[in-house]
């Protein structure tokens, strides 16, 4: 047995299971296939315990350990895809593995049968542009070009140096290693590009653990005198992992901080980052002496869906009145849940008491019309109070209680029978003096 790989074996181990324990308590869409390349890594290091054993027995082991390192890099690299969840995406992943490890068993079992490696080096170029070219009409992505560039000419290399006198095998393998983990590199640049720890350690890391299969020939050609111990070549694997626990953790707490600020039925702003914001909307307003126009919208019959038909259907219909309000007004404006029922809009300039009456309307008409919800006829109408700053107050607490205040009167008149249809926010004014 190999017994040097024991401490390697020990320390992935390690790490797998503490990435295993953070990817559990945080899970994530892209945790799970990490923690799966994770495990095809320390199978990679369990399989090269046994490489020195003679005969048919050293060949396999190696041959399992390089697939399970081939595939862990693909398992990496796919995770960072952001289009993965299409065919053709699965499709690549696919053909990538497939024809990288027949590539790689070739070389394993048979280093010098010409008429297989060929063929097996064309596949690896081909079959990535044959994808790619295939389903360019139904999807395409830049990213995608490059990964079908990156393999194009690793199958160019390989035709190049497989059959170098030698060390072409050698050559051929460390060519693959280094395009799926230089592919690596690519992808999570690409998906985590933020200035924040676990981003710049784990994309170094996969950029060391890349450079590992081209710095290592190099040294052995030019510097053959000079003996690197293999837990430094293993040392990137260990930058990533760090770097991948630091991506979840990151991940998490910007989730906690999302959830703390937003509400969690239907991810608008709550109150507290309704106010953050309406803050910052009258501070910018006042020194450009411009103006900012609150709404504060109510539903009028949703406590009788939620007795008569269900809090799911409550749950649905805030839902979409969310939907509705954030597909009506600008990407500057907020939409707020600031109640049960309640929510609130922040017009910021360029507004006007007109724009905001036109947006108010505009929201109650679609209101009053029926939602189609659980294959149930759904009708809420809303009450709407419009508050204008600097005109009808000059803080913001004032003019949230003129909103409010203005809100609560045209819902009286919605249960007494008032048609308020043409009341405007100047109609209103009155009761407010």
């Amino acid at each position: 047995m190999n017994w040097s790989e024991i401490p390697d074996l020990a320390a992935i181990a390690l790490l797998t299971a503490a990435f295993a324990s953070v990817s559990r308590r945080n899970p994530t869409p892209v945790s799970g296939i990490w923690l799966t390349g994770w495990i095809m890594i320390a199978v990679h290091f369990a399989a090269f315990l046994f490489l020195n054993l003679p005969g048919v027995g050293g060949q396999l082991s190696g041959f399992v350990g390089l697939s399970a390192l081939i595939w862990a890099g693909l398992l990496f690299s796919w995770s960072s895809v952001p289009y993965r969840h299409e065919v053709s995406s699965r499709w690549m992943f696919a053909v990538l593995g497939g024809s990288n490890t027949l590539y790689i068993g070739l070389i394993s079992f048979s280093p010098t049968t010409d008429w297989a490696l060929n063929p097996a080096a064309a596949l690896v170029g081909a079959l990535p542009l044959l994808v790619a070219l295939v389903t360019v009409r139904k999807f395409t992505s830049p990213i995608r070009w490059v990964l079908v560039t990156m393999y194009c000419s690793l199958a160019l290399f390989l035709f190049f140096t497989q059959y170098k006198s030698g060390d072409g095998g050698s050559l051929a393998l460390n060519g693959v290693l280094f395009n799926i983990y230089f592919v690596c590199c690519i992808h999570f640049w690409f998906a985590y590009r933020r200035a924040t720890a676990g981003s710049f350690i784990t994309v170094a890391g996969f950029l060391a653990w890349a450079s590992v299969f081209a710095v290592a020939p190099l040294l052995g050609t030019f510097l053959p005198d000079v003996h690197i111990e293999s837990e430094v070549w293993n040392l990137p694997k260990y930058v990533v992992a760090v770097g991948m626990i630091l991506l979840l953790l990151e991940d998490q707490i910007e989730h906690n901080r999302h959830l703390a600020l937003h509400d969690h039925l239907t991810g608008l702003p709550n109150r507290r980052l309704y106010q953050d914001r309406l803050a910052i909307a009258l501070e910018r307003a006042r020194r450009c002496e411009a103006q900012t126009a609150l709404l504060v919208v109510d539903l009028d019959r949703f406590k009788h869906v939620n007795d008569t038909m269900g809090h799911h259907v409550g749950d649905l219909v805030l839902q979409h009145v969310a939907t509705i309000f954030t597909g009506r007004v600008r990407r500057s404006d907020t939409v707020a849940r600031t109640g049960g029922d309640e929510f609130s809009i922040i017009l910021e300039e360029p507004t006007s008491r007109e724009d905001a009456q036109h947006v108010g309307a505009a929201l109650k008409q679609i209101l009053s019309e029926p939602m189609q919800l659980c294959g149930k006829e759904v009708r809420v109408g809303a009450s709407v109070g419009i508050a204008i700053f600097p005109d009808d107050a000059h803080d913001l607490e004032s003019l949230c209680i003129a909103a409010d205040l203005r809100m609560y009167r045209s819902k009286n008149e919605h249960a007494s029978g008032t048609d308020d249809a043409g009341l405007s926010a100047n109609d209103l004014l009155p009761a407010l003096k």
